[in-house]
């Protein structure tokens, strides 16, 4: 059985509304987008770096014409001038500072909404660390186009301005200001070429450790009751240590550097303001055109120095975008990015085989099934049979490694996520809410329909618990808020899960901390669901709500054992015991007899 995937156009309107690009198209937008307002910056550069000059040449017009010819008139002009230029440069300076705000705005709204998407895909995957991280990278981005550094290569590229001026002094002033140039961009290349290798180590076991620390924080109730705390502690403490030193290294490395650069500008002027007096003494050049020169050298030398010191805030910046860019790259080229519409065809599971990414043992090993509308499924089997495997990867939340499982024809995974979750609702066995009221839980974090809130709460049971709550349906939750038992939470997101009526719903362990009541309210739901056309799976261990189901099916070490109509497997596994049991007692009375 084929189910070919639907053709997505390059862009899109989603259900929010935003217009959702492909990642190759997403990407060059972002590209131009930076490009162009690089380029706008680099041009305001040039005027600012003309206008820098104004303050070099007027002390040089002082020194060799008011000084010497007494003339108040001139002075007056000269400061005239040089106050509107200084005024000039100002305004200037703002509007480019103005311009990097806008650039770093526009990249974040064109890219916060896709990078978000891919974080959740990474956190189901490879952990939340990772899916953190992506945010994280955006956020350094940002700050690195507001921040001074990308501004220190623009002041640079204008250095041709002020080695002219210096030439146009004398050709002394030029070759010395070219002479310090190259040994500014050679102990630039020489503090990269040091200091590259034992950031990126650092940075790495820094985000190791993170890792290990965050995935160790939800287990802390296990932690502290079985005083594993000591024992943890030494471990991070080991590892941070490591990450510390490499980290130390590098910033030794890199602030050794930084110190002979400016050193070596130090120097360089020094020697220019000597090579200046010797000029003067010679008769070769005038005192303003050596005070001048001093002075332009400083400032020609200074971009350069900012750029040996700053060059780590572009690594930062570019191993950033490199890591968005793969991430959308890896993850928005999977998914379809056109919404499809609510669909009312069958669920099929074709040949689904899936094993954890990095590991060659197949949790599921050739799952096929059909399910049509209205009807119940429930799935058994032994722990570690791959029950919760099985579910995640009927709502899309984890990629097949092969076969598919297919919704109306489409393909689950492939779905477009805002539609796809319109058609879905799912309870997963760790239940967890999110920040914010129970009202925004049971929407699904919209502006959901009141209503439809309170009927979804209604049907799992759960009106009456929140009524007796502080504020009702605004009650916080999540983090640090108001403490729900374990019931609430799982009546809460199994309302969650109704809310709207979804055509698939997915229900892993649904009464696990359900009392009586509750599991009455659930299977009401789930008739309810059922009658209105829901394709629903029911996985438990409780048999109790097993016997509401139209089907069942019984997985064994990622195979399945039995699947058909309930009445028929119940028959068939009590048959399968029977002929056990009689078994069992021959080999006992053989062996009594023995």
């Amino acid at each position: 059985m084929h189910f070919p995937r639907k053709s997505a156009p390059s862009a899109s309107v989603g259900s929010t509304g935003n217009t959702v690009l492909d990642a190759p198209t997403l990407i060059r937008e972002v590209r131009f987008t930076f490009i162009r307002g690089l380029t706008w910056a680099g041009v305001l550069s040039g005027f600012i770096n003309v206008l820098q000059l104004t303050v070099p040449l007027f002390m040089l017009q002082v020194h060799d014409r008011v000084i010497n010819s007494q003339s108040l008139d001139t002075l007056s002009l000269l400061l005239v001038i040089a106050l509107g230029a200084i005024i000039l440069y100002g305004i200037l300076d703002f509007i480019r500072a103005i311009t990097f705000q806008a650039m770093a705005k526009s990249l974040l709204r064109r890219l916060n909404l896709p990078a978000i998407s891919a974080a959740m895909s990474v956190a189901l995957e490879k952990g939340s660390v990772q899916g953190t991280q992506v945010l994280r990278d955006l956020s350094d981005i940002r700050g690195f186009i507001n921040g001074n550094t990308v501004a220190a290569p623009l002041e640079a590229m204008w250095a041709p301005i002020f080695l002219g001026v210096m030439f146009a002094l004398h050709p002394y002033y030029g070759l010395a200001g070219t002479v310090a140039v190259i040994v500014l961009i050679g102990l630039s290349l020489l503090a990269d070429l040091l200091v590259r290798r034992v950031t990126k180590e650092a940075n790495d076991a820094n985000l190791k450790n993170i890792g290990e620390i965050g995935a160790t924080v939800s287990h802390a109730e296990a932690i502290e009751a079985m005083g594993m705390m000591p024992a943890l502690a030494m471990r991070w403490r080991s590892a941070q240590q490591h990450a510390s030193d490499v980290l130390d290294i590098g910033n030794a490395r890199s602030k050794g550097m930084f110190s002979l650069s400016r050193s070596v500008r130090y120097a360089m002027q020094v020697g220019v303001l000597a090579m200046g007096a010797w000029l003067v003494i010679r008769g070769e050049t005038t005192p303003g055109a050596m005070i001048g020169g001093t002075v332009i050298m400083g400032r020609l030398l200074l971009p350069f120095d900012n750029v040996t010191r700053d060059w780590r805030g572009w690594v930062a910046a570019l191993s950033s975008w490199n890591r968005i860019r793969g991430i959308l790259e890896e993850r928005q080229s999977e998914r379809e990015i056109e919404p499809t519409p609510r669909s009312e065809g069958a669920l099929v599971v074709d040949n689904l085989v899936y094993a954890v990414p990095g590991s060659n043992v197949p949790v599921l090993k050739g799952i096929s099934f059909e399910l049509n509308p209205g009807e119940i499924l429930g799935v058994v089997g032994p722990s570690a049979a791959g029950k919760s495997t099985l579910s995640r990867i009927l709502v899309g939340a984890a990629k097949p490694t092969a076969g598919g499982v297919f919704l109306n024809g489409h393909n689950t995974y492939l779905w477009e996520r805002g539609s796809f979750g319109d058609m879905v609702g799912y309870l997963p066995q760790s239940v967890s809410l999110l920040n914010g009221t129970i009202r925004d839980n049971i929407a699904r974090m919209r502006a959901g329909d009141p209503r439809q809130v309170i009927e979804a709460a209604r049907a799992a049971g759960v009106h009456e618990m929140i009524g007796r709550l502080p504020l009702g349906y605004d009650t916080p939750i999540g983090g640090s808020r108001h403490t729900l038992s374990g019931g609430q939470k799982q009546r809460i997101a199994l309302a969650r899960a109704l809310y709207g009526w979804p055509r698939f719903l997915v229900l892993d362990e649904p009464n696990a901390n359900l009392d009586a009541e509750g599991e009455a309210s659930l299977i009401r739901a789930v008739n309810r669901a059922a009658d209105d056309g829901a394709m629903v799976v029911l996985i438990a261990h409780r048999q109790s709500i097993m016997r509401f189901a139209h089907k069942l099916l019984v997985l064994q070490d990622g195979r399945i054992k039995q699947f058909g109509e309930r009445t028929d497997v119940v028959r068939n596994i009590a048959e399968s015991e029977a002929d056990m049991k009689r078994l069992t007692d021959a080999g006992k009375m053989s062996g009594g007899a023995a």
